[in-house]
């Protein structure tokens, strides 16, 4: 058994003031039990805690860590940057540059603003697509989780799925009744709730490949038959590519798809591990932000010089070694270790993954919507992750996250794991 003494010391501190001890609730490991760990230092795919525990990483901060942590690219960018200023609030050639690089890598984004969080981006499509349409309805789906916006927080995913709350205290209830949610995958019910309710409905957020309720994917034609409904009737598509944006494909998963949504919330990849997001889409739509239209949005850190040049170096690294291609080989040489020790283990639990994203849900059923993946073994799930960790690999710390490949993962590192994923589901 790991030595986590001093982990549990400055647990034991920062619940005395942070709520709860962590900044972030899915980390507090309420899904899984027990108490987390503290980091102090994480490079390429691996991560040491503050008892000197190595252990093989697949959170990656959530996915910012494309390329793994703390890569060379990125971190000269970062200081390069930094010896010119850390914040100016003024314009500076970051954010051109990045703005740039978007539209020109993102099929369906003319134009688009920074951000600093994925759920300042989602909040401000929504607030966008309302003041476009002159509409108030939002559509969203079960398990899908935007951010903590007050408006989309209704059976939402990710922390809020974990701790058995999709939805949260504090949130008007006339706020929640301007959000209609349908379960994902059901061609039917969406067209159905178009026509009764189409004329009303302002916009539709989705993720294209939902992964804060673990990872499902999108049934064959159903991502086609929202857009056309959405162009039908006059409503904003939008897709949330916080997480698959820049991870999926070089376009985000829009590209993979063929799909153009009117606007696309950003995030994580693109900000090198700092704090960023952006969203973007259709010009006419994105030329109603102030100070051009009415939709009033701004942020003092928007567009930092060190987010923009940390996000750049990552991009041109991932164009340069063709990374979306390794990360793809990656992910198919995981995906082979793990049902290898799924059938050593003589389980037939579902396995999902995309390109470099993947979930191990503890079910024998089908998965394609929050009803199915809530069918998975939370308990089972628990006791796996506690041996993967004592064991030397750290995956996400509740049943209802993605998991994340790098570029830093190395065939050693997959060899490992697979090893380690065969014990833990035989023990």
């Amino acid at each position: 058994m790991s030595d986590h003494s001093r982990s549990q010391s400055a647990f034991a501190e920062a619940r005395r003031y942070i709520p709860g001890g962590v900044n972030s609730p899915v980390r507090a490991f309420r899904g899984v039990g027990g108490e987390p760990f503290f980091v102090e230092r994480a490079e390429g795919a691996h991560i040491w805690d503050v008892d000197g525990n190595e252990l093989i990483d697949y959170v990656g901060t959530w996915g910012p860590a494309i390329l793994g942590h703390a890569p060379k690219a990125v971190r000269d960018a970062i200081m390069e940057a930094a010896a010119k200023g850390v914040s100016f609030g003024i314009p500076n050639p970051y954010e051109v540059e990045m703005a740039r690089t978007i539209c020109e890598w993102i099929p369906s984004v003319e134009k688009v603003r920074m951000v600093n969080s994925g759920t300042e981006a989602t909040m401000s499509c929504i607030r966008l697509a309302r003041g476009f349409t002159g509409r108030d309805l939002i559509v969203k789906f079960e398990g899908c989780y935007h951010g903590h916006v007050d408006s989309l927080l209704v059976k939402a995913g990710s922390g809020a799925l974990t701790h058995g709350q999709p939805d949260s205290a504090g949130v008007p209830g006339a706020f929640a009744e301007l959000t209609i949610t349908l379960p994902f995958n059901d061609a039917a019910a969406l067209k159905t709730l178009f026509q009764a309710q189409g004329s009303k409905i302002a916009a539709v957020i989705v993720e294209p490949v939902p992964a804060n309720a673990g990872l499902y994917l999108p049934r064959e034609g159903y991502l086609e038959t929202l857009r056309q409904l959405c162009s039908e009737y006059g409503t904003v598509l939008i897709f949330d590519e916080v997480m698959t944006g820049f991870r999926l494909a070089r376009g985000g998963y829009q590209e993979r798809c063929g799909i153009k949504p009117d606007l696309t919330a950003l995030g994580k990849v693109i900000g090198g591990g700092l704090p960023v997001g952006a969203f973007g889409g259709r010009a006419d739509i994105m030329n109603q932000l102030s100070p051009e239209g009415p939709v009033y949005q701004a942020g003092t850190l928007s567009g930092n010089p060190l987010a923009m040049a940390a996000g750049l170096a990552q991009l041109r690294e991932m164009e340069r070694v063709n990374g979306w291609a390794k990360l793809e080989e990656l992910g198919a040489e995981f995906e082979a270790g793990t049902r290898a020790a799924l059938k050593k283990a003589g389980r037939n639990y579902v396995f999902q993954r995309i390109g470099s994203m993947f979930c191990l849900y503890f079910t024998e059923g089908e998965v394609w919507n929050l009803a199915d993946a809530m069918r998975s073994d939370k308990a089972g799930f628990a006791r796996y992750f506690h041996a993967c960790l004592d064991a030397g690999v750290y995956f996400a710390p509740s049943q209802f996250e993605a998991g994340f490949l790098s570029l830093a993962h190395t065939h050693a590192d997959l060899e490992k794991t697979a090893e380690i994923v065969t014990g833990a589901l035989t023990a």
